[in-house]
């Protein structure tokens, strides 16, 4: 057990003491007497530092109430490995785009909206436009539907609240590997989606085509859940392939 100290190696003592709860956690769940142990923090301070950290997701808690490092972190972790992801969707979302005839976008998970970070719309005709930076619902559409489905226990059932889509919806996507919606988030719009894996194999992102359903049709994953899961795997693959 360390001693707590005035000494603040930053110069800011609060973000010190906050990343010491943080380092304690790297080596896995934690009580609040194990990180009073392992940051040497007062155990008024280290409760006090923990709580208000799970306050912005930093820290989380484990179904046995210890603290754990928090959802938040692998947020910003996949933010930090968005740069390679835009740059690895361009060609992919171009290719996916000719195959379908539909507008392609991927989207990734921003608190409590999705954000499309990249995008190839259809050139001529009807299309459903999406520009790079559009925020949408995370309640609706079939991109939602993926970058939920696959969240953990706690903010699946939070994902689920006032959505458009039910449980048993998610279970299916996950079954699959895809998801479709029919006019979920806009009437008159259908769209089919796939999870980007991380290095980790965490979900980070989802590639998307959406457009009129007159022209994808009411069962749009019949007819392009194939095309649009091999988008996904070599989006995947080439984040993999850059983070290395």
């Amino acid at each position: 057990m360390q001693e707590e100290s005035s000494f603040s190696p930053s110069g800011v003592g609060v973000i010190d003491k906050a990343s010491l709860i943080l380092d304690a956690l790297e080596a896995g769940p934690a009580s609040l007497a194990d990180l009073v142990d392992a940051t040497g923090l007062a155990r008024p301070t280290a409760h006090r530092l923990a709580v208000a950290l799970a306050h912005h997701r930093l820290v989380g808690r484990d179904v046995q109430g210890r603290f754990v490092l928090g959802s938040r972190l692998v947020e910003l972790a996949s933010a930090a490995r968005e740069d390679r992801l835009i740059s690895a969707a361009a060609p992919v979302l171009l290719q996916l785009r000719d195959s379908t005839g539909e507008s392609s976008q991927v989207f990734r998970r921003q608190g409590e909206w999705r954000v499309c970070v990249a995008s190839a719309e259809r050139p001529i005709g009807l299309r459903d436009t999406i520009p790079v930076g559009t925020q949408l619902s995370m309640k609706a559409g079939s991109a939602a539907q993926v970058l939920v489905a696959w969240e953990d226990h706690a903010r699946l059932i939070e994902g689920l609240q006032h959505a458009r889509f039910s449980a048993t919806t998610l279970a299916g996507v996950r079954r699959r590997g895809w998801a479709q919606s029919i006019g979920e988030r806009e009437p008159g719009i259908a769209s089919v989606s796939a999870p980007v894996r991380g290095p980790s194999g965490r979900v980070i992102a989802a590639v998307s085509i959406s457009g009129p359903i007159e022209r994808l049709s009411k069962q749009p994953g019949q007819k392009h859940a194939d095309v649009v899961v091999q988008a996904a795997r070599q989006l995947s693959e080439a984040v993999r392939v850059s983070a290395t």
